[in-house]
């Protein structure tokens, strides 16, 4: 599991640089447009999926109006686009396991981008259910070691609801599970702990270490998933060393 913040702190990071911002804010629409229409419900206190979706576009200061108009575009009161959910699985250099969540009007582009992605970054599309059986669904939390020390955020999270609390790095992570994630993220922020990272993902139960050019070619395999337009999350088992995340 180690090394999982790390993709995370970069996520964020990458969110808050202006080239990435639209891409970004493009992924963040289809969400909230799907998880209004499939939760049958533009009401944020009733469908958890989309308040979920609305607190992420917050957090990277998506205006009201582009929300608000996707959020119209799922229930109906405005014209949208259909989109269909899919997942895809397979191995990046080195055998790590790869997971991608998508959103797309057409599969057969979708998968054939997919393809092209990983045999061109060292890694090959698998079968599905060749790699997700590997991941859990968990809520996730990342709060760097400076705001706050380990104790208090044990005491915090745990008494919330939480699974665990571990170190990894300059950073904490809090694991637990997906329905008890709100109420963890509530306590943490009212314990006024601020996060780097907060969300429902999948985490990997083991990792594959990477070092060398098998880690340069993993780098560029998940920014390359992360840059595909139908692509909305991308998971990964592999673990790679700090110096090279952050170079």
């Amino acid at each position: 599991m180690s090394g999982h913040s790390k993709w995370s702190s970069i996520k964020h990071k990458k969110a808050a640089t202006d080239s990435k911002r639209g891409k970004i804010f493009s992924k963040l629409i289809k969400e909230i447009t799907v998880a209004a229409r499939m939760g049958g419900s533009g009401d944020l206190e009733v469908n958890s999926r989309l308040r979920s979706a609305v607190a992420t576009a917050k957090a990277v200061n998506m205006p009201k109006d582009n929300i608000d108009r996707a959020i119209k575009k799922g229930t109906g009161e405005l014209e949208g686009v259909n989109y269909e959910e899919s997942i895809y699985e397979g191995y990046g250099p080195g055998g790590a396991a790869v997971l991608i969540e998508c959103l797309t009007d057409n599969k057969n582009r979708t998968v054939a981008d997919i393809r092209h992605i990983f045999s061109k970054n060292g890694g090959n599309l698998g079968e599905n259910g060749c790699v997700a059986w590997m991941f859990d669904q968990k809520g996730y939390l990342v709060v760097e070691k400076k705001e706050v020390d380990e104790d208090t955020l044990m005491e915090v999270a745990l008494e919330a609801g939480a699974e665990d609390v571990r170190e990894d790095g300059a950073n904490f992570e809090v694991v637990c599970a997906p329905g008890d994630f709100e109420q963890v993220k509530a306590a943490i922020e009212a314990a006024s702990i601020a996060h780097v990272a907060a969300e429902i993902t999948m985490l990997p139960q083991t990792a594959t270490a990477l070092t060398g050019k098998q880690a340069e070619q993993m780098i560029r395999l998940v920014d390359a998933l992360d840059d595909c337009d139908d692509a909305q999350k991308v998971y990964t088992n592999a673990d790679i060393p700090d110096e090279m995340m952050e170079g």
